[in-house]
């Protein structure tokens, strides 16, 4: 199996105070551990250290909401129970995002397709594609409108999972931007995946198509079918179709989507490889305020 978890964190971050204030404090480059990959974040702040610890802490606390490589996480408790008592508010908030994208693509962006991506992931094991038999019974499990969301609890038909790897690094670095402007900091880039950038300054960006871009204070992320692959050969991409059990036939190799938050980004730019054509695409984005296509790279 060839599938690996694509993430390198990165957080660059400038406070915007008088020129020279950093002469007796210079920047505190930590280099180390988060979101289970390697992680790196350069703040420019007298108290840069301090700042660095509350990143990772918050982090670390929303690992323990939204992961699942963590079995006592908020989202693995869900799914082994079926049903989560009073819920974190920010599990019901990247639901209620998935939601919304969701029924802008038709149902095409599904996060209840978990039991699908754990049949082809255990089939990679052994060298083979599940069965139509695996996969139709995997696709039975799901259904975004058998997911109740409430604040006094979340409740999933029997046999249901949910996986949020197509909307939580988005959402990851939303909340540490937060952070950093709750700081003070005012000029960020942070990178988990998926990019924010906070402040006036134009980051210098490239994107996986090789083009260059310019980010301020907005969200970038891009999706692509055979980014990563269930088989060696990289036929078998990542995305799956809810709809077939397979992985998608895109038209596109590439999408690239900015946006207001990287939440939304990067659902955006995963369901927009589920989309048939320009016009569906098209659709798909314009459902949202301040959303535009960036970049797309065709099959053909």
């Amino acid at each position: 199996m060839t599938l690996t978890r694509r993430r390198f964190l990165t957080i660059s971050a400038i406070a915007a105070i008088l020129p020279g204030a950093f002469a007796a404090a210079p920047a505190r480059h930590w280099t180390g551990q988060a979101l289970g990959a390697r992680a790196s974040i350069r703040l420019d702040h007298p108290q840069a250290e301090e700042i660095t610890a509350r990143c990772l802490a918050e982090i670390d606390r929303l690992e323990n909401i939204l992961s699942l490589y963590r079995t006592d996480s908020a989202l693995s408790r869900l799914n082994r129970d079926g049903r989560l008592d009073n819920p974190p508010f920010e599990l019901l908030e990247i639901l209620s995002l998935a939601g919304a994208v969701h029924h802008a693509s038709g149902g095409a962006f599904d996060v209840t397709l978990q039991p699908l991506w754990a049949v082809w992931a255990e089939a990679a094991v052994q060298n083979r594609r599940p069965t139509r038999a695996e996969r139709a019974a995997a696709v039975a499990l799901g259904g975004w409108n058998d997911v109740a969301l409430s604040p006094q609890a979340i409740t999933l038909r029997p046999g249901m999972a949910l996986t949020l790897n197509g909307i939580g690094q988005g959402y990851v670095a939303d909340r540490v931007a937060a952070l950093l402007e709750a700081e003070g900091l005012t000029n960020v880039l942070i990178d988990t995946g998926e990019l924010r950038a906070l402040g006036e300054r134009r980051w210098p960006v490239r994107i996986q198509n090789g083009d260059s871009l310019s980010l301020s204070a907005r969200a970038l992320a891009t999706s692509a079918p055979q980014a990563t692959s269930f088989d060696a050969n990289g036929q078998d991409g990542h995305i799956l179709d809810p709809r077939t059990g397979r992985p998608v036939a895109s038209p596109w190799t590439q999408v690239t989507v900015s946006a207001p938050s990287a939440a939304l980004a990067d659902a955006l730019s995963t369901a927009a490889c589920l989309t048939t054509d320009w016009s569906q695409l098209d659709a798909l984005v314009t459902s949202f305020n301040d959303v535009q296509v960036e970049a797309v790279r065709p099959t053909f």
